[in-house]
């Protein structure tokens, strides 16, 4: 991670999911706001039942309207053909300049192997060996040139079991959604001593909390932060409920205790909690010093302090 006079600088993410929204523009408008803040990236969801534009096709159109943020979409291995994966995910690293990031996802549900007609669905365990074999081997084919970055970031949701030897091993960011700090510090030291065994430097591997942040509207008061109370769990995941700036003290707090690198967050309601965000939140972090006011670089791996992976069959003279 980037360091401003020796202290250690967050990494921040928020999602630009709208499940009813299928106009590319509200997602234009949403990824140009996180990039006014200095976000490091933003994802969107995706699985194959859901309506609506695919994520990658949608933050495809985002690129060329941003500048600096990160594009971050959930790009199924299941069901998929690793050339089609790695086509797609280096079309969106070649059109945004070196911004892309690939969120790993793996599909798990009878009704989405019902759609293919191949196979049924399989156990979780055997989904993320596939997904892992295709995060190995995807990037430095003989068949064409590297994308911008190299390896597009490779993301990973590590808050249930099955994924965490796959963040371990080959994630450049894993997200674990926890309310609970002494529970997500777990999983951050746990992933981290798993990258050190399979010979990473476990410093390459930076762990952000997921949190769904619901920081009311000017209808009706926002709940009182929550001091040391810490957000709550829910069906969806760790929610937080409150105000701009008790968020703020709340990311700052984790941040302090080495809870995670960072936070990727994902707003209750799109427009209104990321401007809340932005304008609050994340000023508030720059004020005090802990989140950056410019970019350092162009491209996804300079924000997140990452360097650009080394090919696996360079030949003298450089490579492809």
């Amino acid at each position: 991670m980037s360091s401003t006079s020796g202290r250690t600088l967050l990494h921040l993410a928020a999602a630009v999911d709208q499940p009813s929204a299928y106009d590319a523009g509200s997602y234009v408008e949403l990824a140009r706001l996180a990039e006014s803040g200095g976000l490091d990236f933003v994802t969107l969801d995706d699985t194959f039942a859901r309506p609506g534009p695919e994520a990658l096709a949608v933050l495809s159109r985002v690129a060329p309207a941003t500048h600096r943020v990160g594009l971050v979409p959930t790009v199924m291995t299941t069901h998929t053909e690793p050339s089609h994966v790695r086509a797609a995910v280096a079309t969106l690293d070649w059109v945004s300049r070196g911004r892309a990031g690939w969120r790993i996802g793996v599909s798990t549900t009878e009704g989405e192997a019902r759609l293919f007609g191949r196979r049924q669905a399989a156990p979780a365990d055997e989904l993320w060996r596939e997904a892992a074999d295709m995060a190995a081997s995807l990037w430095d084919s003989r068949i064409g040139p590297r994308p911008p970055q190299g390896h597009p970031v490779h993301v990973v949701d590590a808050t249930e079991g099955p994924a965490r030897p796959v963040a371990a091993r080959y994630a450049d960011m894993a997200l674990v959604r926890g309310a609970n700090p002494a529970q997500v510090a777990a999983v951050r030291d746990r992933l981290r001593n798993e990258a050190a065994a399979s010979g990473r430097h476990p410093d390459a591997l930076r762990v952000l909390v997921s949190l769904i942040v619901d920081l009311g509207d000017g209808e009706y008061a926002a709940e009182p932060g929550h001091g040391g109370g810490g957000p709550r769990q829910t069906a969806q995941g760790a929610l937080y409920r409150g105000g701009p700036v008790d968020l703020a003290e709340l990311i700052a707090t984790w941040h302090a205790e080495g809870v995670a690198d960072g936070f990727h967050l994902v707003p209750a309601e799109p427009r209104r909690d990321l401007e809340r965000l932005v304008n609050g939140t994340v000023a508030l972090l720059q004020h005090r010093g802990l989140f950056r006011t410019f970019y350092p670089g162009s491209t996804l791996r300079e924000h997140l302090g990452l360097a650009r992976p080394a090919h696996q069959y360079a030949v003298t003279g450089g490579e492809r």
